[in-house]
């Protein structure tokens, strides 16, 4: 086997490169930001490579620092699977399925009716990105799979934005487009998403021209609080129709127009290579592929 470089070296770079710097990296690993620095360079003069550009306390990968790091990172992962395996004698009872806000709730648990694996699974919510190795993650459900390029994906459904409102909510006779700037209810994703469901571009895939000032209506910040606001009659909320389903169904909240505006990215289950072959994440992912079928 040709000769490895020093595993600290490989860690100290994997975090420094999540991280952002040398000090943050220090903090989560227990160490000075100078050893960090050091055992960088061990790597880079390992590899012949320049990995980060210096400027100050502050570090951003180069080329080759980002051509290297997704398969490390995923490299490492497989590292902490192998020890927890070995480490226990076996895998680990419980499987950690990590789940973005609102889907979770508005999704994921009326999905989980019927599977009978339930009591082994732990469900974390949180936003992306995680690291499966660091955080003992073995299945992420998320939006789109682009910050996991080296993952194993699986595609649950692509969904669209319809607008709701509660039924004790009166639309004027113009329906949506004629409502004061003040009842739309805005959903912001945050900077990380490309897709947001705005209200311009819905009235612009119906051929209209409106754009509802955001500063006007209010304001939230994950689906999740539109459905409920919209339900409590605070306004008509963008919301992605999936989501929406059961409050429809239970007549908690009505469709304000046939009008739909498709999202850019599928909902997706992400895992990585070395988890697959554990029969807990293969019952689940087929289990979820079928309910994102079924509609």
């Amino acid at each position: 086997m040709p000769h490895l470089p020093p595993l600290n070296a490989i860690r100290a770079f994997e975090v420094a490169a999540r991280a952002g710097s040398f000090v943050a990296a220090g903090a989560e690993l227990g160490v000075t930001s100078a050893a960090v620095s050091q055992q960088v360079r061990t790597l880079e003069d390992h590899l012949g490579k320049r990995l980060f550009e210096r400027q100050g306390n502050r570090i951003t990968l180069t080329d080759a620092g980002r051509a290297i790091y997704p398969r490390i990172e995923h490299a490492l992962t497989d590292l902490a699977a192998v020890a927890s395996e070995l480490g226990e004698g076996r895998m680990r009872s419980r499987l950690v399925f990590s789940v973005i806000p609102s889907v979770a709730e508005w999704w994921l648990m009326p999905a989980l009716a019927g599977f009978g694996g339930r009591e082994g699974i732990e469900i974390r919510v949180e936003e992306d990105t995680v690291s499966f190795g660091r955080d003992g993650v073995d299945l992420r459900l998320t939006y789109g799979a682009h910050a996991y390029p080296d993952h194993q994906a699986e595609r649950l459904f692509r969904d669209q934005f319809i607008a709701v409102h509660a039924p004790g909510f009166a639309l004027p006779a113009r329906g949506v487009a004629g409502l004061p700037d003040s009842a739309f209810i805005h959903t912001d994703w945050g900077a990380s998403y490309a897709t947001q469901p705005a209200w311009a571009q819905w009235f612009a895939a119906i051929g209209g021209d409106r754009r509802p000032d955001p500063q006007a209506g209010l304001k939230v910040g994950m689906t999740g609080l539109a459905l409920s606001a919209a339900r409590a009659g605070l306004g008509v909320a963008l919301v992605p129709a999936r989501l929406a389903k059961a409050e429809i169904d239970a007549r908690l909240l009505v469709r304000s127009d046939d009008a739909v505006l498709p999202m850019s990215w599928d909902y997706v289950l992400v895992w990585p290579r070395a988890h697959a072959r554990r029969a807990l994440l293969q019952d689940l992912v087929a289990h979820l592929r079928a309910a994102g079928a079924s509609g």
